[in-house]
């Protein structure tokens, strides 16, 4: 299946009203990195399971510094902020710096704390699917760990399964696929997990 990868697209957008709704945040400066790629990937996994999907990457997470005292935003700001709180789950991809998980994505993440007096704060009641991309293993599993460990304390719900990809074993392509199908197929179940817990979550309510 090719993947449109191109900034803030929308993948697999069905036409019910009421389709989950899976905002994909990630990816680095450089257009197409492999955690880009990877996750538009885990968002094709979603969009299979019926969710519209969306993406927001690269320059459109290069956001000013989080400041609370701040009350006003940058329109990329506000967008993202937006794009969470509308989101009925959220798939995240870092990728692993230096053993953690990139300023971009820290600094992203910081702003979901503007959504603290929502009715639904925070991370609250989302499934969070989490990919860590880094050139080695143990940079990829401490970054997912970082990961999942943020998305607690923002009151998400990590998917059981999660994704350590290490990019010395296995290059993304243009095409939405892999040197390693195996990590595809993870991808795509993460975002159909992601998917799953929205949909388990709406019915209990």
């Amino acid at each position: 299946m090719d993947l449109n990868l191109s900034r803030g697209v929308s993948l697999g957008c069905v036409s019910s009203s009421s389709a989950v709704k899976v905002l994909g945040i990630g990816g680095s400066l450089r257009e197409g990195s492999q955690s880009e790629r990877a996750l538009h990937i885990a968002l094709a996994g979603a969009a299979e399971a019926g969710a519209r999907t969306r993406a927001i990457t690269g320059a459109e997470l290069q956001l000013p510094f989080y400041d609370s005292a701040l009350e006003e935003r940058s329109p990329e700001a506000e967008r993202l902020i937006e794009g969470i709180r509308e989101a009925d789950g959220l798939i995240i991809v870092s990728p692993g710096y230096h053993g953690a998980l990139s300023g971009l994505i820290k600094n992203a993440l910081d702003y979901v704390e503007d959504l603290r007096p929502d009715r639904r704060p925070y991370l609250d009641g989302r499934g969070v699917g989490l990919v860590a991309v880094a050139y080695g293993w143990q940079a990829a599993v401490t970054t997912l760990d970082q990961l999942r460990t943020i998305t607690h304390a923002l009151r998400g719900w990590p998917t059981p399964l999660g994704g350590s990809v290490n990019s010395a074993e296995v290059k993304f392509d243009e095409a939405g696929g892999a040197s390693d199908p195996k990590v595809v197929n993870t991808l795509r179940l993460i975002g159909r997990h992601v998917v799953e817990f929205a949909r388990t979550r709406e019915a209990s309510d």
